[in-house]
C-alpha cells in the first residue's frame, strides 16, 4: 500500500520507523531503542511525542487504517468494474509482500491478546472498515452479475480478509510469494465461477434449444 512520503517531521518519521518493524518483526519484539538508533535520537525525544508504547501501537494502527481507506477511496473513484475492484483489493496485499513486509494489522492480530485496550479496539476498527467496504463491492457485484456467491455478503467479505491475511503469513514463512498469489488467484476465481457457470449453463440451453 502506497504511503505519503514522511515529511521530515520527528513524530511522522517515528510512525515510518516503527510501522516497518512492526511489519517486519511484530509489534513486541522492538522497543523505543531500536527506534532511537535508527533515527539516531534520544528515547527522551521519542517519549516527547509518544509517552508510551500503547500511544505509539494505537496511532500506527489509526494512520495505517487512514491511508488504507484513502487506497480504497480511489479505487471508488476510478470508475472500475466490481470484479476489478476487489482484484485492485488483493493488489494492496501484494504489494505489501513484494515490500518484504506484511499487513501492519495482520501482524498485530497475531499478537492481538498482548496488545494494550486501546489497540486492540482500533485493530477491529481496521478490520471492520474493510469488511464493509467488501460487502458493498460484493453485494453491488452480485447485483450486476460480476459475482456469484450463497450467503450475506458480510460472511464473505470476512473470508476474504481471512484469506488474504493467512496467505500472506504463509506466503512469509516459505519465503514464497507465489504462495499468496495461488491464494489469492483462486479466491477471486471462485467468486466468479458461479458466473461462469451460470453463462455455460445459458449458452448450452441456447444450443439445444
Amino acid at each position: 500500500m502506497a504511503r505519503p512520503p514522511s515529511n521530515g517531521n520527528t513524530a511522522t518519521r517515528i510512525l515510518d520507523v516503527a510501522e516497518r518493524l512492526v511489519q517486519t518483526r511484530g509489534f513486541n519484539a522492538f522497543s523505543y531503542a531500536d527506534i532511537a538508533a535508527a533515527l539516531k535520537v534520544t528515547k527522551a525525544s521519542l517519549h516527547y511525542h509518544f509517552p508510551t508504547k500503547a500511544d505509539l501501537g494505537l496511532q500506527l494502527i489509526e494512520r495505517y487504517e487512514r491511508n488504507f481507506l484513502k487506497v480504497l477511496g480511489q479505487i471508488d473513484g476510478a470508475n472500475l468494474g466490481d470484479a476489478e475492484k476487489l482484484r485492485r483489493y488483493v493488489d494492496i496485499y501484494s504489494g505489501v509482500l513484494r515490500a518484504n513486509r506484511m499487513c501492519l494489522c495482520g501482524m498485530l492480530a497475531a499478537e492481538f491478546a498482548t496488545l494494550p485496550k486501546s489497540s486492540q479496539s482500533a485493530l477491529r476498527h481496521f478490520f471492520d472498515a474493510n469488511e464493509r467496504w467488501l460487502a458493498a463491492v460484493l453485494d453491488h457485484g452480485r447485483a450486476d452479475g460480476a459475482f456469484q456467491f450463497n450467503g450475506a455478503s458480510a460472511c464473505v467479505a470476512q473470508s476474504v480478509v481471512a484469506t488474504l491475511e493467512g496467505a500472506l503469513m504463509l506466503a512469509r514463512s516459505y519465503g514464497d510469494a507465489a504462495r499468496f498469489e495461488t491464494g489469492a488467484t483462486r479466491l477471486l476465481a471462485d467468486l466468479q465461477a458461479g458466473r461462469a457457470r451460470v453463462g455455460l449453463s445459458r449458452a448450452t440451453g441456447a444450443v439445444n434449444g
